[in-house]
This record gives C-alpha cells, sequence and structure tokens, in this order.
C-alpha cells in the first residue's frame, strides 16, 4: 500500500514571508480535491500534512483510507525551528501537540508517551532558517522516521537525508510536499505486502517503509510557485466582493503583479541555497558526530512472505 505523506492543503495557512503573508495562502488546494487527486495518482492511503494545524485532513476524515496528520513547527532553543510530521493522529492528541511544540522536550515527550510515529521532515532544507548540529542530535534521538524523498527538495538533498538515515538506522518515508495540485502523489511512502489501512500504520510504526517518487528540480519548483501565485490571484478575485479588506487584498496583489516574471530568478537563488546548505549541514553533521555511511537492511515484516528489499542511494 502506498501513501503520500506530506501534502498540503488549503488550510495549511498563509505564505510565510514578510508582507506576503497578509495578501494569500502557500496552498490552495481544497482538502476534498486532495483526497481525490492522491487516489486518482495511484495511492490507496491519504493523509494531509498541514503546517500545526488539522482543519483540513478533519474534513476528509471521514473518507476511506484517510488517517489524520499534521506537519508540526517543532520550537528549538534559540529560536530555531525544525518540521516534524506527526502521523495517524487524533484530534485530542493534535491539541496536546500546540501546547507543546514551541517546547521540543516537551512536544518529543508527549509523543513518546503516545506512540506517535515522528518523521524529521526535510533535514536538510533552509525553509525554517539555518541549524545547528545540536538541532540534528535532538531530533534524530527523538523521532522514528527521517523523510528521506521529499518531492519538493533536490535530489542532493535527498541523498544527503537517506545517508543519514542509514548512518542512524531509522525507518525511510517519503511524501511529495505538495502545496500545487500537480505535485500530489509526486513522491510516497509504500508498505509493502500491507492489505489495510491498520497494517500500513502498523508497519509506518516499525519503519517498514520504502520511500519511492521523483525529486524536486528547479523546474519543477518554478512551475509549483507560479501556480500558487495565479492560484492566489483567482482566490483573491473571487473573494474580492466579500467585503472591504478582501478588496483591499486583492488590490495590492494587483499593485504587485509586475514582479510576477521575476519569479523564475528568485527560485534559481532559492534552489541553489537549498543545495548549497543541504551540502554544509550533512558535512559539518558528519564532521561533528563522525557517524559513517551505512547501509541498513529493512526489517521483516510478518505478513510479507520474503525480507523487504535495500533502498539504494542512487
Amino acid at each position: 500500500m502506498k501513501c503520500d505523506l506530506h501534502v498540503h492543503s488549503m488550510r495549511s495557512g498563509r505564505v510565510n514571508l514578510p508582507i506576503l503573508r497578509r495578501l494569500g495562502l502557500e496552498c490552495y488546494t481544497p482538502p476534498r480535491e486532495v483526497y481525490d487527486l492522491a487516489l486518482s495518482r495511484g495511492m490507496d492511503l491519504v493523509t494531509i500534512s498541514d503546517h500545526d494545524t488539522i482543519d483540513g485532513a478533519l474534513e476528509i476524515a471521514h473518507l476511506p483510507g484517510v488517517f489524520i496528520s499534521e506537519e508540526v513547527t517543532v520550537g528549538l532553543p534559540g529560536g530555531r525551528a525544525i518540521h516534524v510530521g506527526a502521523l495517524d493522529i487524533a484530534e485530542c492528541q493534535h491539541q496536546r501537540i500546540a501546547e507543546r511544540r514551541n517546547d521540543a522536550e516537551a512536544f518529543f515527550a508527549y509523543c513518546a508517551e503516545e506512540r506517535i510515529p515522528l518523521a524529521f521532515n526535510h533535514p536538510f532544507s533552509l525553509s525554517l532558517g539555518p541549524r545547528t548540529e545540536e538541532d540534528f542530535d535532538l531530533a534524530l534521538a527523538r523521532v522514528d522516521l527521517i523523510e528521506t524523498h521529499n518531492g519538493g527538495m533536490p535530489i542532493a538533498t535527498n541523498v544527503f537525508a537517506r545517508a543519514t538515515c542509514r548512518s542512524c538506522g531509522m525507518g525511510a518515508v517519503g511524501g511529495s510536499d505538495a502545496h500545487t495540485r500537480q505535485a500530489i502523489g509526486r513522491a510516497w511512502t509504500e508498505v509493502p505486502g500491507a492489505r489495510t489501512k491498520q497494517e500500513y500504520l502498523s508497519g509506518l510504526r516499525r519503519g517498514w517503509t520504502v520511500p519511492s517518487g521523483e525529486s524536486g528540480n528547479y523546474a519543477r519548483l518554478t512551475r509549483d510557485v507560479i501556480s500558487v501565485v495565479f492560484a492566489g490571484y483567482r482566490y483573491a478575485a473571487c473573494r474580492a466582493r466579500r467585503g472591504l479588506g478582501d478588496a483591499a487584498r486583492f488590490a495590492a496583489l494587483l499593485l504587485i503583479a509586475p514582479l510576477v516574471p521575476i519569479v523564475p530568478f528568485l527560485t534559481g537563488i532559492r534552489h541553489a541555497r537549498e543545495r548549497g546548505y543541504a551540502a554544509a549541514m550533512f558535512l559539518r553533521w558528519q564532521a561533528t558526530t563522525g557517524r559513517p555511511y551505512g547501509r541498513r537492511p529493512l526489517p521483516h515484516a510478518p505478513w510479507i512472505g520474503a525480507d523487504l528489499p535495500e533502498i539504494s542511494l542512487g
């Protein structure tokens, strides 16, 4: 069975950029459309992992094959942060997570007590700003899984995550990190041999997982950003008649419309920075910890007749 474990919907909140956060959302895909697209692209199960909310997942929770997740922004010492996927949670658990997410130790302790499977999402990404080697050690000591295949990250960034996963002997997961319709199902996590949602989630908790799919690149990043921009204009135009605030927001978007052609330039800078930061952070972490590259054979799932294959670094 397959599931894209890292998908966003329009409930994920506002775009995390100065000025623009007042004008638009980071994703405009309705939750039900996420569900339909994921199934149409070969996913057997569906979850939505919006930033620090489960509102989108709750909208489709009544549908077959759905489980609730969220991408938690976990606060670290010094004002830094990481993204952690909290998978297969209940509504009451989300409330407790929200109360603890700005205290990393309290957050990880609660999730361990509740046996919530946690994935360290895009560990070598610059999306939340620079991190220290100590931040990595804290996260890797507390999570169960590492996202080694992110559909929005450059392939080199994913390779560093896979190498770290093997070095630490942890389970690997994948997800599209989709903020647009076309990106849903771009990457996923398979639990080979699982036949039901319960078996899939049991395998997920034990690390009996095989991530797969596509990585990101400059062209995909540019296309996705432009898609979000135009979706934002359509959304704002539809809402402009609802009130003065919505009309003012649409007018502000029209004022910055001449800047849209520079999007490919900005995404080029972002893509290059992601690759450079990932390489530098991986080398720093390896030098600090002294952990060698490893090759970890995947565990044997009790319902599968043969051992699972190794995941290639290539």
